[in-house]
């Protein structure tokens, strides 16, 4: 990547804050000139995450941002926490996978949805997922 510009930065601990995320994404979206399919594949992926964030780790931070890389241009969510950590990410990752009451299309669903998807997690030690579309 070559260039990223300025991160707006969301707490999200409610559902209310998970509104506001992604009004802010889909600002960020059209900001960037994603086109219309993409805004909304990158909307749904920035409220999947921002769900199971508040949902399993209590609440964390989004960070959204315009990236570049050569002549593309896209948006990047980072969403932190400092939850209990995802024991197997591999599983996490898979259709139907819950440790809740919902659908488990969490994160599998939300890396479907993106051009880039990177997860950095390990129990006890939170977790971090950052996700890129690009226009």
């Amino acid at each position: 990547m070559d260039e990223k510009g300025p991160a707006e930065l969301l707490d999200v601990r409610s559902d209310d804050d998970v509104v506001r995320a992604r009004r802010a994404a889909r600002e960020v979206a059209i900001t960037a000139g994603l086109r219309l399919v993409d805004q909304t594949k990158f909307i749904t992926a920035v409220s999947e995450l921002a769900r199971n964030m508040t949902r399993y780790a209590g609440g964390g931070e989004i960070a959204l941002a315009i990236v570049r890389d050569g002549g593309r241009r896209g948006v990047e969510a980072t969403f932190a926490d400092q939850g209990p950590g995802i024991e197997d990410v591999e599983r996490a990752m898979r259709n139907g996978f819950t440790t809740g009451n919902g659908l488990g299309l969490g994160l599998g669903g939300a890396k479907r949805l993106v051009h880039e998807f990177r997860i950095d997690t390990a129990p006890g030690s939170g977790t971090r997922v950052t996700v890129i579309m690009w226009g």
